[in-house]
């Protein structure tokens, strides 16, 4: 075994003591196990704040990707710092009191462990859903059913979704599908320039049913964040792929009923951010998509956190900012105009 990769996980024991630090203030279950090398790894999903059905949620993922272990550690450091300041912030204290916090930061232990992209059956865990996309996909990285030998693998045509995936869904379908409003934060890190925050589709280039919701979260981030780092964008614009769990996901909302907002999120953190500050970072594996030196990881991290709890608060305030009406309409005129270069309706 490679010495880049701990013989064990350290986020994984960090998760169980942040739990246990709550003093019953969280809750944690394990979703399911995933056996690797001898080893079974839970997959655990903690939940934090209200217990109020109507009360709107927040999700944040991280781990998918066994390889992006930057995507588990931001996770777990925002969840760190949510625990540290329960005991004394009574802003936090009253803010947890209307809306529910889920969090599932090792979506894939056994890819984490391994050092690996997919999950130990050596399935990519975000190809894994039952779609096909309707347009053409890259060859390869728009998933394939050729060989697990190969990256981008989604399984056996017809075989039942890996453990990991399905245990990501019904967390997702249990915790937040069911509200009124709920949004979901899937954090992976990717070999681009910028920092990117991606909603559905991937499968086509069609736009998102809420694509007014999505454009007023922008534009709220852009007046409550001057200079931010991050391109908003659908992630149709960079590339379409098969199986997008995300996808799936949105769509099971979609065909539930009465009027709810689903708005699932991808967070793809720009890895050559990294790599140019530290070139030598490319003959590691695990350096093509993380930050290796310790104070450029800090840096990652206090960045994000910001963000995920601007996102916290844009949830818990969410009847507030949400277009309705003829607001509703022009601001999918103008996402439209923004992010597809289409006229919105006369």
């Amino acid at each position: 075994m490679s010495t880049e990769f701990p013989a064990d996980l350290p986020e994984l024991q960090e998760l169980q003591q942040l739990v246990a630090d709550t003093r019953g203030r969280a809750r944690s279950r394990v979703v399911c196990e995933v056996a690797v090398g001898g080893r079974q790894f839970p997959v655990h999903a903690v939940t934090l704040g209200s217990d109020d059905p109507t009360a709107p949620a927040i999700g944040l993922f991280g781990g998918v990707h066994g390889l992006e272990r930057i995507g588990a550690e931001v996770v777990m450091a925002y969840l760190r710092s949510l625990v540290r300041r329960l005991s004394w912030d009574r802003v936090l204290q009253q803010q947890l009191e209307m809306v529910r916090l889920v969090f599932m930061p090792l979506v894939n232990p056994g890819g984490l462990w391994l050092g690996t992209r997919a999950n130990p059956a050596g399935v990519d865990l975000m190809r894994n859903a039952p779609q096909d996309a309707v347009d053409r996909v890259p060859f390869l990285i728009g998933g394939q059913r050729l060989s697990a030998s190969l990256p981008w693998y989604r399984g056996l045509r017809g075989a039942p979704m890996e453990a990991e995936s399905r245990a990501l869904c019904e967390v997702v379908e249990a915790e937040l599908l069911g509200r009124a409003f709920s949004l979901a934060v899937d954090c992976h890190s990717g070999f681009g320039v910028h920092d990117r925050i991606w909603f559905p589709y991937a499968h086509t280039r069609q736009p998102i049913e809420h694509l007014p919701e999505l454009h007023a979260l922008k534009h709220l981030l852009d007046q409550s964040q001057l200079h931010h780092p991050y391109v908003f964008e659908p992630q149709s614009r960079q590339y379409l792929a098969h199986g997008d769990l995300w996808d799936h996901l949105y769509l099971r909302a979609l065909a539930l009923p009465g009027a709810r907002v689903f708005l699932p999120l991808t967070l793809e953190m720009g890895s050559w951010l990294w790599v140019k500050k530290n070139p030598r970072q490319l003959f590691s594996r695990h350096g093509i998509f993380n930050p290796l030196i310790a104070h450029r990881q800090q840096r990652v991290l206090r960045r994000h956190i910001v963000w995920l709890d601007f996102l916290t608060r844009a949830v818990c305030s969410h009847a507030h900012w949400l277009p309705v009406g003829e607001a509703r309409e022009v601001h999918r005129a103008e996402a439209l105009a923004h992010w597809y270069g289409a006229k919105g309706p006369a």
